[in-house]
């Protein structure tokens, strides 16, 4: 009997490793579709306020997980063991980030280009703390590192530009902390209550309903107005750019863990800086193309190493 404790405690301390197929390739979908946003945004022509694209984008996306859930056969609305979840998860990873970064915008030219170089790092070190699968190992380290450079080469000048104040700098670092929280949070979430499509509609749900709650508080109702004239890309941003990647990424934590799912983080700019130079004939610098394949590298080496206590 002692024996056969041995053997199975280890099977429910871990969860199933993920083929590296899995890993990759969901990883790939999930950074393509949200590298699209940038793109979608860039095309309302800075028309439609950050908080009414933050509650459209919210809204849209959670519409199109809802029709996903019911063709799931399933309700949706929160069961009483999930409203907390999609409470916090709205929270750390939807409302507040997405004000924060508002504000951010004001303040720092560079504080988008911040949060995709810290986010994978900050998520990294709790997750080693929190998770015994999630060990830092030399190549998880490396990878991570490596990642960081590549998005601060790919990202160059916007990096370091536009002094901008101490409140804007603490905003950004509450997006890094909220994000690695929102994740973390995901990764912790007991299985009956751990569905990735639900916990994305969750998520976008709340986030939604808080952003236009702000928007009208804040901006008033015509706020809104600006958005009938982008219609198609706010339902690009968020079906294909919002409700899409965030199911993958919720499927991708749960099944790979938050180191691994956070390298997102490196790989949105750099799909973010090709579908610029290829839909808006920008000019792709040698700097930039340098910086995509170390990122690249970065997230092989982490995407590729092996959960567990010491793996390598």
């Amino acid at each position: 009997m002692s024996r056969s404790t041995v053997t199975i405690a280890p099977e429910k301390a871990f969860p199933a490793e993920p083929s590296r197929a899995f890993i990759v390739g969901n990883l790939l979908a999930c950074s393509f579709f949200w590298g699209c946003s940038f793109l979608f945004i860039k095309l309302m022509n800075g028309e439609v306020a950050p908080l009414a694209v933050a509650a459209g984008r919210g809204l849209f996306g959670a519409g199109t997980l809802a029709l996903w859930v019911i063709w799931l056969g399933q309700k949706p609305w929160p069961r009483r063991h999930e409203l907390r979840h999609w409470l916090v998860l709205g929270t750390t990873n939807g409302w507040v980030p997405n004000v924060l970064v508002a504000y951010a915008l004001t303040q720092l030219a560079s504080g988008p280009a911040a949060i995709q170089a810290a986010g994978p790092l900050v998520t990294a070190v709790f997750a080693h703390v929190l998770f015994a699968e999630e060990r830092l190992s030399g190549r998880r380290i490396v990878g991570v590192l490596l990642g960081m450079a590549g998005v601060a080469l790919l990202i160059g000048p916007r990096l370091v530009e536009g002094g901008g104040t101490a409140l804007g700098v603490l905003a950004m670092a509450g997006v890094t902390l909220g994000y690695a929280i929102g994740n973390l949070y995901t990764r912790a979430v007991p299985a009956p209550a751990g569905d990735p499509a639900r916990l994305a509609l969750g998520q976008q749900m709340v986030s939604g309903l808080a952003a236009l709650g702000l928007t009208l508080a804040f901006l008033g109702p015509s706020a809104l107005v600006p958005i009938q004239n982008h219609v198609p890309a706010m339902l690009a941003l968020g079906l294909a750019a919002t409700a899409v990647p965030m199911a993958i990424f919720m499927k991708l934590i749960r099944r790979a863990g938050p180191t691994r799912a956070a390298m997102t983080g490196y790989l949105v700019p750099a799909v973010a800086t090709i579908m610029v130079v290829l839909v808006l004939d920008e000019r792709l610098e040698l700097r930039q193309a340098i910086g995509g394949c170390i990122v690249l590298a970065g997230v092989y080496l982490v995407s590729t190493s092996r959960m567990g206590r010491g793996a390598a």
